[in-house]
């Protein structure tokens, strides 16, 4: 036990002298102009430390067909790239352009955490630069374990009172929610313990709480959950409603509603109506509900924690193809919203990716091709706004009420949130005669009297198209006659 007991001692060490490394790198990275002015003045030399060269486009593809530069040199690149362009026009070589170290610093963010450069260029454009580095690294980190209290079968306080029982180390994962636990270390497997095989929670990523909170479905109302699998926001809803009205759980692909459905018998869920239909075709299968949650497919980019695949297997035709689908599926969400629901007429789009593609351009597209909707505060206390501009595209001023969670800031998922209002369509009424009275373009009044037709005054224009069609069609057209007393014209049939 005292062997052991040194090892635990001395590994402590070696991690306490890791972090405080690190929090130097970090220091360095996020030094300000001052940092650097100071270390300009104790000479060219500094340290002893080499002089930074930028390699040219040219070297770096002779680093790649040799193999690439070892990890010690793609760490030292990186941060002196992100420490010049803190202070360009002070610390850039001569003759070099910001967009050579940015170029650079995406090469070396592809190389060091695995990506192919589209992707990794593509997320770094979300960020400032030191910003940027700290979402990759958290990318390499796993998020907590979290779990949601099933209060159809328990409260929270008794189930976190079992678990501790049991050997396992949690709490609250915040005041914005009510149900969730945060588990740190468990003796027994927390995916196997009594009181999950009895429904008392759910193993569920924090972020998968945020639509359904938004959403806030009401007991007694009708709800469709568009893409259900393979159940976590499905029973919640069914929770929060309180085992009343219906939730309809739908997922296209059929295989995976075998799990959905065992997730809500096992919890509970009594008023859950599974199906599974393509979620562009439902509008025309059911529609009317009051509320809709669309938790769309998409790229995964903001779970790649949990999914290292995404890292290389993403090209820029996945997102095309996606961000079609995804507006094709907003806008069936939306027509399946009943805007006469006296209690809802509310749509949440979600999606666990954090490009703009996926998340402002589909909602600026439904708010373009739908006027009857509008976005509402999404009614979560924390969490970015949405993008109104982002390189060169300009969105909807409202897309700032709409939620951005990142893993570096929130320490959960990539996750994006909007909340819609559906309203009534606007429909243009035939006039009639009660109607009132019609007004020119200069506000004027005019007769109603006047808007009718004049069938003796158009008489000669109904009888002049009739001679240049029958001139078209090679007949002889007789004398003209008077408008007034314009009868059936007299045509005789040419050779």
């Amino acid at each position: 036990m005292e062997a052991r007991s040194r090892a635990l001692d001395a590994n402590a060490a070696r991690e306490a002298e890791l972090d405080a490394e690190e929090m130097q790198n970090a220091a360095l990275v996020g030094a300000g102009d001052d940092d650097f002015a100071d270390a300009d003045e104790v000479g060219e030399e500094g340290e002893g430390d080499e002089e930074f060269h930028l390699p040219t486009a040219e070297e770096r593809e002779e680093e790649k067909k040799s193999g690439g530069p070892d990890i010690h040199t793609v760490q030292r690149r990186m941060r002196e790239c992100v420490r010049v362009m803190g202070s360009f026009k002070r610390l850039a070589a001569k003759g070099r352009s910001r967009s050579e170290y940015v170029q650079q610093l995406i090469s070396d963010i592809a190389s060091y955490y695995g990506y192919n450069e589209f992707l990794a260029e593509k997320l770094f454009q979300l960020f400032p630069v030191a910003e940027a580095i700290e979402f990759f690294e958290a990318n390499e980190v796993s998020r907590p374990v979290t779990i949601r209290t099933n209060t159809l079968r328990t409260r929270r306080r008794d189930l976190a009172q079992a678990l501790i029982n049991r050997g396992v180390n949690l709490e609250s994962i915040g005041k914005w929610t009510n149900v969730g636990l945060q588990v740190f270390e468990s003796s027994v497997p927390i995916g196997a313990t009594p009181e999950y095989l009895a429904g008392h929670y759910m193993l569920q990523a924090a972020s998968s709480f945020l639509p359904v909170i938004a959403l806030s479905p009401q007991p007694g109302e009708r709800v469709l959950d568009m893409a259900s699998a393979p159940g976590g926001k499905t029973t919640h809803m069914a929770a929060l409603m309180e085992n009343t009205g219906v939730v309809f759980a739908n997922d296209v692909n059929k295989a995976r509603t075998k799990s959905l459905t065992a997730n809500v018998h096992r919890l509970g869920c009594k008023n859950v109506v599974v199906c599974s239909y393509d979620g562009r075709e439902f509008p025309k299968v059911m529609g009317g509900f009051d509320r809709v949650l669309l938790d769309a497919p998409c790229s995964g980019t903001g779970i790649i924690s949990k999914d290292t695949g995404v890292k290389t297997n993403k090209t820029e035709r996945d997102f095309t193809l996606l961000s079609h689908l995804q507006k094709q599926l907003i806008l069936c969400a939306i027509d399946s919203v009943s805007p006469d629901s006296k209690t809802g007429g509310y749509l949440v789009y979600s999606t666990c990716s954090v490009t703009v593609d996926e998340n402002e351009a589909v909602v600026d597209y439904a708010l373009r091709k739908r006027p009857n909707v509008k976005l509402v505060d999404t009614g979560l206390e924390f969490g970015r706004p949405g993008y109104t501009n982002y390189r060169g595209k300009v969105f909807n001023e409202k897309v700032s009420l709409t939620r951005r969670f990142y893993p570096h800031v929130h320490n959960m998922d990539g996750f994006y949130v909007a909340k819609f209002k559906v309203e009534k369509r606007v429909k243009t009424k035939p006039r009639d005669e009660d109607s009132g009275p019609v007004v020119s373009t200069s506000g004027e009044a005019i007769d109603a009297d006047d808007l009718k037709f004049n069938n003796d005054e158009d008489m000669r224009y109904i009888e002049e198209a009739r001679r240049k069609a029958m001139k078209a069609k090679g007949l002889r057209v007789t004398t003209r006659r008077k408008p007034v007393e314009a009868g059936p014209t007299v045509v005789e049939a040419t050779a």
